[in-house]
């Protein structure tokens, strides 16, 4: 029987499993440090390249209207300063400051006595000049039968046909000074000679006024219908011309700071020349004013409208970019890629600019940011508040509004 005691391990073997065992730890560790450090550059490389945010609408299509734009300055269509046309002293005012008078209306009465007395006087001279004549003519009548008898000469009875003549000549000027007093009787009646707004006061009742005052007593102003004048460059002169051949232009007035409509009308008048030291042509546009909006010496702005294009192609105005080579717009591809693209601008109106040539309806173009992007960079299209979002290779066109219902439904 033997005794079998266990081998020992000898110390070379002992030290080559040791190293063994770290450099497969060191050879884990560093595997696993340069693949975590590699992961994130190869995920990167796997995520699509994202694009320069921009702002895009698609150009629109429809009737755009061409519009020529002005200042202006409202005017009364008529004005008419109240005065008196005779002399006295006034007794009663029949208006009140602001209201509007009627064309007619009893206005300013003025003291009619003195002129009441003149037309009496005019009249009893009448009938004392109309008992002479009658008288004359009577004699005239016994002188001729006694001048075809002989009895009397044909001297003495010329002579009284002479007298009736006279006094035939002196009824008709009494006739006349009646006529005359008459008609300064009525003038102690002022009677309004338009309907319109009458303005201050500038007489009371006992002031002595006359045809001489220059203030007079009251103004009326005409303000339905009214106008308003305005200007436009002399370069412009054709183009009006071609809109009034074919009808009155339609004129809006709005408020000077361009914000507000006020009234709707149409080109009137149009000056026979051209101002040469402003090389402008003054028009006048007539506007109903009905609800008094217009008011006279209130500055406007104005718009008549030349024309109107059919079916133009249009986009916000901010879509026009000024290059070396001219305007253009910057037009987002189906890639999301930009294209530069060269453009006609034809007119702008309230924030629109009509597009004349270079782009088609439905296009879809910057709007805003513009100043990252290039010829074919990559955008990210992001529509304007409350427009349709632009339809890419991912889908079709999707609104903010939808998007909103659909998160308030989840």
């Amino acid at each position: 029987m033997h005794d079998e005691s266990p081998r020992r391990r000898s110390p070379r073997a002992a030290v080559l499993t040791v190293l063994a065992l770290f450099a497969l730890g060191g050879a884990g560790y560093f595997g696993w440090h340069y693949y975590a450090a590699a992961a994130p550059e190869q995920a990167a490389e796997k995520q699509p390249p994202k694009g320069v945010p921009v702002t895009v609408e698609k150009a629109a299509s429809g009737d755009f209207p061409i519009l020529l734009g002005s200042l202006g300055t409202v005017q009364a269509l008529n004005s008419v300063t109240v005065r008196a046309q005779v002399s006295g002293q006034i007794v009663r005012l029949n208006f009140q400051e602001g209201q509007i008078v009627r064309a007619g209306d009893l206005l300013v009465e003025i003291d009619p006595r003195p002129f009441q007395a003149a037309l009496a006087q005019a009249e009893a001279k009448l009938a004392q000049d109309e008992a002479n004549l009658r008288d004359a003519r009577t004699i005239f009548e016994r002188l001729d039968k006694l001048a075809q008898q002989q009895i009397t000469t044909r001297q003495e009875r010329d002579t009284q046909g002479a007298t009736v003549n006279q006094l035939t000549a002196l009824v008709a000027g009494d006739k006349a000074a009646i006529d005359d007093a008459k008609t300064q009787l009525s003038y102690t009646r002022i009677q309004s000679p338009i309907t319109g707004r009458i303005g201050f006061r500038l007489a009371d009742s006992g002031n002595l006024v006359g045809p001489s005052d220059a203030n007079g007593i009251a103004n009326i102003q005409q303000v339905s219908p009214i106008v308003v004048v305005f200007t436009e460059p002399e370069g412009e002169l054709q183009t009006i011309r071609d809109a009034l051949a074919a009808g009155r232009p339609a004129v809006e007035a709005l408020s000077s700071d361009g914000q507000r409509s006020l009234a709707k009308g149409e080109l009137s008048f149009v000056d026979n020349a051209i101002d040469q030291t402003s090389g402008t042509l003054r028009l006048k546009a007539t506007f109903r004013n009905d609800d008094g909006a217009l008011w006279p010496g209130l500055s406007v702005t104005t718009q008549l409208l030349a024309r109107t294009v059919k079916d133009g192609v249009s986009v916000d105005e901010n879509a026009i970019q000024q290059g070396p080579d001219g305007l253009f717009v910057y037009v987002v591809k189906p890639d999301n890629k930009a294209e530069m693209r060269k453009v006609e601008v034809a007119g702008n109106q309230n924030g629109r600019s009509l597009v004349g040539k270079g782009l088609q309806a439905g296009e879809t173009v910057v709007t805003e940011g513009h100043y990252r992007v290039q010829p074919d960079t990559l955008v990210e299209p992001k529509a304007k508040e409350g427009e349709a979002k632009p339809a890419t290779e991912d889908g079709p066109a999707v609104s903010q509004a939808d998007n909103k219902r659909d998160t308030a439904e989840n």
